[in-house]
C-alpha cells in the first residue's frame, strides 16, 4: 500500500489556462493539487484541465486576491505540508521529495524555498524585502548549500501546515504583493527559521500567471502600491508612506519607465495605489 501523500500543492489561478498544463504535468501523480480560481474568464477551460489532471478546483465568484485564495485552498488541505506554487511555475524532477526531505532534516524550520530558476535557467533568489532592514539583506545569487534565510518568495513556498495555521495564514488585508514577505516574517518570528534548499528546484516562467496588458499592469501595480505601504506600516518600517511615495514619483519622472503604454500604466497605477493609502 503506497504511503499517504505528505504535501498538498496549492495554486491560485486568474486567467492562467495557458501555463497550468506545465504545472500540473510536473506534479507527482500521488500528490494532491488544489487550484483556487479567482473569477477567471477562462474558468470552463481550467475546469476541464483540472478534471483531466485529477486536481480539485475551487471557484471564487469574485477575485479575492492572492492571499485570501491561498487561505481558501489551504483550509481544504489535510497533509503535513503545503506547497504554494504560482501557476506559471513547474516542479523540476525530484523537487517535492527534496523539499519533504529537507523538512525532516530541519525540524525547526517553519517554511522554505527551493532553488527558483527563470524560464531560461537563470537563478532567482529573494535576498531582500522592503519589510527588512538593510542589515538583513542577503548576498546575490543562490546560496551554495542549504541555509537559513531572512525572507521567502511566494512563487514556490513550502510550509508546515501547523505553522501556517498557527500564524493565521496569509494576511487577508493584502490583496496582492508583499503577502509572501509578510507571511515569511511572521513565520520566522513566531514559529521557526526559514530555509533555502539547494537540492530542490522549481522553474518559474515569471510574469505569465495572467495576461499582459496596460489595464492589468495598472491594476496589479495599484495593489502593489497599497500593499507596500500597508505591510511596511505593519512591520514598523520607518516612514512607510513617504518612502513609497518618493519611490513612485521617481519612477513616474523617469522617461525610460514611461516609454511604453504598459510601463506608463504600471508606474501611474503604483503611484495611485500609494496615494490611496494617505488616509487609510
Amino acid at each position: 500500500m503506497p504511503d499517504a501523500p505528505r504535501t498538498t500543492i496549492i495554486s491560485v489561478c486568474y486567467n492562467s489556462l495557458a501555463v497550468l498544463p506545465d504545472l500540473l504535468g510536473s506534479v507527482p501523480p500521488s500528490s494532491p493539487v488544489i487550484l483556487v480560481d479567482n473569477a477567471s474568464d477562462d474558468f470552463e477551460g481550467t475546469a476541464r484541465l483540472a478534471g483531466q489532471a485529477g486536481a480539485r478546483l475551487i471557484r471564487n465568484p469574485e477575485n479575492r486576491g492572492f492571499g485570501v485564495a491561498c487561505n481558501i485552498g489551504a483550509a481544504e488541505a489535510r497533509t503535513e505540508f503545503l506547497l504554494f506554487l504560482n501557476p506559471d511555475a513547474s516542479l523540476e524532477e525530484g523537487c517535492l521529495a527534496a523539499l519533504e526531505g529537507a523538512m525532516d532534516r530541519f525540524p525547526r524550520a517553519s517554511a522554505m524555498n527551493p532553488r527558483i530558476l527563470s524560464a531560461d535557467g537563470g537563478a532567482y533568489f529573494k535576498r531582500r524585502s522592503v519589510l527588512l532592514p538593510r542589515r538583513e539583506h542577503m548576498p546575490h545569487g543562490w546560496p551554495a548549500m542549504d541555509r537559513e534565510v531572512t525572507v521567502l518568495s511566494g512563487a514556490a513556498l513550502m510550509v508546515r501546515r501547523t505553522d501556517f495555521e498557527a500564524v493565521g495564514g496569509f494576511d487577508p488585508k493584502i490583496f496582492l504583493y508583499h503577502e509572501d514577505d509578510d507571511l515569511s516574517l511572521r513565520l520566522r518570528a513566531e514559529r521557526g527559521p526559514l530555509m533555502f534548499v539547494r537540492e530542490a528546484a522549481v522553474r518559474h516562467r515569471g510574469g505569465q500567471s495572467t495576461v499582459r496588458s496596460p489595464e492589468v499592469a495598472a491594476l496589479k501595480a495599484r495593489h502593489m502600491g497599497r500593499s507596500r505601504v500597508y505591510a511596511a506600516r505593519k512591520h514598523g518600517r520607518p516612514w512607510p508612506f513617504a518612502t513609497a511615495l518618493l519611490f513612485a514619483l521617481a519612477a513616474v519622472a523617469n522617461p525610460l519607465r514611461m516609454a511604453s503604454a504598459r510601463s506608463r500604466a504600471k508606474q501611474l497605477g503604483f503611484c495611485a495605489g500609494v496615494l490611496s493609502m494617505w488616509r487609510d
